[in-house]
């Protein structure tokens, strides 16, 4: 049967196929995993031999839908939530078939985790504007040297996606190349920021004469803010459409609270609480239909309005919680330093969801720099004045 005429039930048929083989209460995780990657069942709208069957992306619902019936393991999506929502399809993108066998598979089972080397210091919403350097050797290879900020899993990571400049003699666009960096290299230097919160989630990154091998670069040399548009336009997508059942996510916690703690409502706290709870599934909703819109193509400027949406609703939602809690929402579990796997909206309370959405209008991109791409290119209008166009990256002030 070719990929094209995969359907549902062919679909449902392997499923059950890998959990005959398979049992998920006699195999062990890794085993399962192992498997149901080399049947194809991993990302189904991925090429065979790399974790899918060439089908469409929309029916990877229905083998997430047994497998969930059954108790079967996931990969922990949360654990490599930059691997799988980042990583993977920049790889797939633009890749050698070398790169795609040698990454992609570590990186669904779970034994490599992946960070995103793109912020520095004075390159945030301007991203373009970095000034990590790479300098080609007489060997082929790159040494790089610059800091990377604001990098979730640094402290887990086995290799990590970056950016750096490779040629400031051009506009700052045309100058930078797409690289896997190594993040045992005795060059890369992690050092944990703690947050408001009190958790150290995110890094500081350091580059010091780190050698990346030219098999190890991604797309064309300056051609890398192209392939990061891949990786950028994925990242929003994965934080603000993730699939959610209805009352998933931030509303979720408010919502109960409104219903098992009667004594706490008011007629105010009632009518913001209706809207926010229409709001996010509204957005829930909208998730979904970008989502179907991924099986026939490639995440486009869409994604920055679910992000959009994601940040306002998450930081107006946990406002709420506090307030309807009163006194209770000055509370605060854990100031504990510590650095985290992955974060935990749902598990804490609300006085952590409160001060940690503050992040969700600035990480994978702020919510200004998103108001521009969707006005840009979504409603089509007027771009700003912009003064660096065609200005060379080492003649820009900084």
């Amino acid at each position: 049967m070719t990929a094209t005429t995969l359907d549902a039930a062919e679909l449902a048929r392997r499923t059950k196929e890998l959990l005959a083989a398979h049992p998920p209460a006699t195999t062990s995780r890794e085993d399962f995993l192992a498997a149901r990657f080399d049947a194809g069942l991993a990302w189904v709208h991925y090429p065979e031999g790399l974790g899918g069957l060439g089908a469409s992306r929309s029916l990877q619902a229905v083998v997430d839908t047994e497998l969930a019936a059954a108790g079967a393991p996931d990969n922990d999506p949360r654990r490599i939530g930059i691997g799988l929502g980042m990583a993977a399809p920049t790889v797939l993108g633009f890749g050698t078939d070398e790169q795609k066998r040698r990454f992609l598979r570590p990186l669904w089972l779970g034994e490599e985790v992946w960070c995103q080397l793109f912020s520095e210091p004075g390159a945030g919403s301007d991203l373009a504007a970095l000034g990590t350097r790479a300098v080609r050797q007489d060997d082929g290879d790159w040494i790089v040297d610059g800091q990377k900020v604001w990098t979730s899993s640094a402290h887990l990571a086995r290799w990590a996606i970056l950016i750096a400049r490779t040629d400031p003699d051009v506009p700052k666009h045309r100058g930078i190349t797409y690289f896997v960096c190594d993040m045992t290299d005795p060059g890369v230097e992690v050092r944990p920021l703690r947050q408001i919160t009190g958790e150290a989630e995110f890094n500081e990154v350091f580059l010091t004469g780190v050698r990346v091998p030219d098999a190890h670069r991604l797309g064309e040399v300056g051609d890398g803010w192209r392939v990061a548009q891949t990786t950028l336009m994925n990242e929003r997508v994965s934080i603000g459409g993730s699939r959610l059942p209805r009352e998933g996510g931030m509303i979720g916690p408010v919502s109960r609270t409104w219903r098992e703690r009667p004594e706490l409502r008011t007629h105010d706290l009632h009518q913001r609480l209706l809207r926010l709870w229409v709001e996010a599934e509204a957005a829930r909703l909208t998730g979904e239909r970008v989502r179907q819109q991924l099986a026939v193509g490639e995440p486009g400027p869409e994604g920055s309005g679910l992000k959009l949406s994601f940040a306002r609703l998450n930081q107006e939602i946990s406002g709420l919680e506090v307030e309807l809690l009163g006194e209770e929402g000055l509370l605060y579990d854990d100031w504990t330093m510590r650095r985290p796997e992955l974060v935990d909206f749902t598990g804490r309370d609300a006085g952590y969801r409160y001060l940690r959405s503050k992040g969700n209008s600035i990480e994978g991109g702020t919510s200004e720099v998103l108001l521009n791409i969707v006005a840009e290119r979504v409603l089509g209008l007027p771009a700003e004045p912009r003064t660096d166009k065609d200005v060379a990256w080492k003649d820009l002030s900084r």
